[in-house]
């Protein structure tokens, strides 16, 4: 039974990982995009880009820093009960 919800555990850890990356990724995108086009003109299609990696990294982001939190608690609940 334990064996299990480590193995759980480690795989909600992983997609953690990933989609803490990717939310970031697209965001550091976002915010690139918006400083360069701060310094030209807000015009063209790259407005649509800064939106859609702002929504889109925060939709991908939120659930991702709940769930490390999560996995974080679990793991020191674990560390707690076993006394180590």
């Amino acid at each position: 039974m334990a064996d299990a919800l480590v193995s759980q555990r480690r795989l909600v850890s992983r997609f953690v990982k990933i989609g803490k990356r990717t939310g970031y990724s697209l965001w550091l995108i976002a915010i690139i995009l918006f400083f360069s086009l701060f310094a030209t003109d807000f015009d063209g299609p790259l407005v649509t880009v800064v939106i859609v990696t702002l929504i889109v990294g925060s939709v991908i982001l939120l659930p991702s820093i709940v769930l490390s939190y999560a996995v974080r608690a679990a793991e020191r609940e674990d560390r707690a009960a076993t006394g180590s």
